[in-house]
């Protein structure tokens, strides 16, 4: 599949995202930190909606999902970056690079589809309550949850074999902190002119037609608060819905800055700060915005720390 030959498989430099100044020495520790807050906000997520029994719902069942997914996006990009920057070496092997690429991309293309099944849930939630335990049992969330993960896989599994069996030309800098598309795009030698045009296509599928499902659901499930009477119910919904809806319009804008503009258009600055929302800082808000501040996440999270200290 891989061309074979010693050129093909020679090892990429990554360009990375800091230097060695002080200002990027502040940079490099924040980013540390929301690495930090990524990894232990999912991790809680993942570990109370597992361990208590009032979160088995298929709200928190994708909600887990995210989370996971998250956890493998901030885990695939940002510690090879900060070893990287540590030891003072760019390099990143072929292989290397390779599984890189497979496991962002898989992972985003998985969050792209799940967000949409999530705002679904929470518009047949939120609109049509009687009819929720039909429309959403757990039969429903196990598949919504398998063909995110399946059809992202797949997408990614050929995205990748395409790309890596291109002949790569020059010094192999990849002007970014890890491998993603457009940046190892623009080391491949000869015309690439139809997969573009496939690239296209597919973040059409991937991020458009989410999107369109997301906005629709939202747009329902506003219609809706409207009509509340009650002006507390109202103000809970419209909190609630504005901070996901803040949250999926960053991933989503930045997943659509990186891959629908044209190879022609894509600067390394702009590749790497549209990566860093999608990669950092969407990861590190996601718990923040989905579990932290729902009642039943909390709740389970003092349920479980009072049997720990009841426990000692």
């Amino acid at each position: 599949m891989w061309q074979r030959n010693q050129t093909s498989l020679a090892d990429f430099i990554l360009e990375g995202l800091f230097d060695d100044s002080l200002t990027h020495l502040f940079l490099f520790s924040l980013t540390m930190m929301l690495f930090l807050i990524a990894v232990s906000g999912n991790s809680l997520t993942i570990l109370l909606i597992y361990v208590d029994p009032h979160l088995h719902r298929p709200m928190y069942f994708l909600l887990s999902h995210l989370s996971l997914m998250d956890l493998i996006y901030v885990s695939t990009t940002i510690p090879k970056m900060a070893i990287n920057y540590l030891s003072g070496k760019k390099s990143i092997s072929f292989v290397g690079c390779a599984t890189q690429h497979f496991l962002y991309l898989s992972v985003g293309g998985a969050e792209c589809l799940l967000l949409a099944f999530m705002s679904y849930d929470r518009y047949v939630a939120i609109c049509r309550p009687l009819h929720y335990s039909v429309l959403m049992n757990r039969k429903v969330g196990l598949m919504m949850a398998a063909m995110s993960w399946s059809g992202a896989t797949v997408n990614s599994l050929i995205h990748t074999a395409i790309l890596m069996h291109f002949p790569f030309c020059g010094l192999r800098k990849i002007h970014h902190f890890y491998c993603e598309l457009p940046a190892v795009l623009k080391l491949v030698c000869g015309d690439i002119t139809i997969y573009e045009s496939i690239v296209y296509i597919s973040s059409i599928i991937n991020l458009l037609l989410p999107i369109l499902l997301v906005s629709t659901s939202y747009a329902l499930i506003l219609y809706n608060v409207i009509q509340m009477r009650s002006a507390g119910s109202k103000r809970n919904a419209f909190a609630t819905c504005s901070s996901h809806l803040m949250v999926v319009s960053l991933w989503f804008g930045a997943c659509i800055f990186s891959y629908m503009r044209p190879r022609s258009q894509h600067t390394p600055l702009q590749d790497k700060v549209g990566s860093v929302f999608y990669s950092i800082i969407t990861p590190t808000l996601n718990p923040l915005i989905y579990t932290l501040r729902n009642k039943d996440v909390a709740t389970a999270l003092r349920r479980v720390m009072k049997r720990d200290v009841s426990t000692h």
